[in-house]
């Protein structure tokens, strides 16, 4: 701190530009203090609350939003203006009468202002977004340094939706949540019809595909995600529709092309895909969620953790591992809907690697290479925003979890936005309260269900 990130293995901040640049991961950087922003809710779970407290105040009094920097719109959603989680945290904590008895809604007017700074983005044709945006000047005009690219992943344009949905619900100001929705609108519109599919990358101007292989992985992932979780938060039957439009069919481990979705398109799978069990009990599909879970822990317990990329036959394609936390989600997501024990073997597997191979000093460094252990100096702002989370729930006892999580919903970097957001209006600002209405519960209800006969019914 203030940094944006932990350097683990030199014990320092990492300040993009003065750091040597890593490409476009580094466009999660903008000088905006991300690692404090991302991990304010997860204070709170992991009941910390006089941390978070004093985090609050340090993010309110020292981080600034108009630097003279190109971010990522896709990272600066679901990281910083995903601290709405953090406003809905603190909001319950007010109301438990003892912590945050001065906040006035300060995290929800700079997530506010963070949505306006993202805005800009939106000014295509298509409704799309630009895949970068100058935090202080936009996207137009030379002083931006970007407004020139014509692509833009899937996910990047498709994992708008709850955040910009729940600014608007929080603020009354529907303009976020509109330009979300035209940005999905847009994106179904331009699957392939005789599959259903969508590609990996598409041009934001044309609406052509230009990377047109599809699969669950990169590239598309938190798309299938947004689609089902926004009909969960937000109640319109049109996103599930399309959710189970795109997922009627097999689940995609190997990439196929969208006009031959019979026909892999490569030998090999994506580490990002272990987010994919977890939305599968999300939908209810718990068998082909064990069996899809089975095959990444046999890919684990190989080599100690998920590779960026591995074949079919378990063999490493690309050998880097950043601190993922997509299994872990997998995995807490798995026991909750089975009880089976098998998973917190699982995630003890999950825990004992990363003390004994990643923890360093001062912190926990990403694995360079899992076939030797060796490190990068590098620890991304999300295994503190949901790797602690999913490992925390996945082992806490209820009466040492400090809110009821049923009353919230997971983003894709693991923030709680919470599900009275369902029954508030666009266009009005509303009070948060955890009490959840009867058509939340006609959501909630059957999936417990559901779940119920599938631990009863189903075996490893």
């Amino acid at each position: 701190y203030p940094a944006d990130e932990l350097m683990p293995l030199t014990c320092r901040g990492r300040v993009r530009g003065l750091e040597p640049s890593r490409g476009d991961v580094d466009d999660a950087l903008g000088k905006f203090s991300l690692t404090l922003i991302d991990t304010l809710d997860t204070l709170v779970l992991l009941n910390k609350t006089t941390e978070f407290e004093a985090a609050v105040r340090k993010v309110l009094s020292d981080v600034r939003l108009d630097n003279d920097i190109v971010v990522s719109v896709f990272e600066t959603n679901i990281r910083v203006l995903g601290s709405l989680g953090g406003h809905s945290m603190a909001v319950m904590l007010k109301g438990g009468g003892q912590h945050m008895q001065w906040y006035q809604d300060e995290l929800l007017h700079m997530a506010k202002d963070v949505g306006l700074r993202l805005l800009p983005a939106f000014n295509t044709s298509s409704g799309l977004p630009y895949p970068r945006v100058n935090l202080k000047h936009g996207v137009r005009g030379p002083e931006t340094r970007t407004g020139t690219e014509t692509d833009t992943c899937t996910a990047c344009a498709g994992t708008m939706i709850l955040e910009f949905a729940a600014l608007s619900r929080f603020t009354g100001d529907p303009v976020f949540e509109a330009h979300a929705r035209r940005a999905l609108d847009f994106l179904w519109e331009k699957r392939q019809r005789n599959s259903n599919l969508v590609g990996t990358t598409i041009n934001i101007h044309s609406g052509e595909w230009v990377r047109r292989d599809s699969g669950v992985g990169a590239g598309i992932d938190s798309y299938y995600e947004y689609l089902l979780k926004a009909y969960i938060l937000l109640g319109d039957d049109q996103f599930l529709q399309r959710f189970n439009t795109y997922i009627s069919q097999p689940p995609l481990l190997l990439d196929v092309h969208i006009h031959k979705p019979l026909l892999p398109a490569r030998t090999w799978m994506d580490s990002l895909l272990a987010f994919f069990p977890g939305l599968q009990v999300l939908k209810g599909d718990i068998r082909p969620a064990i069996e899809t879970h089975e095959m990444l822990y046999q890919v684990t317990k190989k080599h100690n953790f998920l590779p960026e990329a591995f074949t079919t036959d378990f063999r490493v394609h690309w050998a880097q591992h950043p601190l993922r936390p997509e299994f872990a989600e997998s995995t807490y997501f798995l026991y909750k809907a089975t009880g089976d024990p098998y998973y917190l073997e699982a995630g003890r597997t999950i825990l004992d690697n990363l003390n004994r191979f990643a923890r360093v000093p001062c912190g926990f460094a990403a694995m360079k290479d899992v076939r030797t252990g060796s490190h990068e100096d590098r620890m991304d702002s999300f295994f503190l925003a949901e790797m602690f989370k999913y490992l925390f729930l996945l082992f806490a006892d209820v009466d040492e979890v400090p809110f009821d999580v049923e009353d919230y919903i997971f983003t894709t970097e693991a923030h709680f936005l919470p599900l009275s957001l369902s029954t508030a209006a666009h266009s009005s600002p509303i009070t948060l309260n955890t009490t959840v209405r009867n058509n939340v519960f006609i959501i909630i209800i059957p999936i417990k269900i559901l779940l119920q006969y599938f631990c009863k019914h189903c075996c490893l």
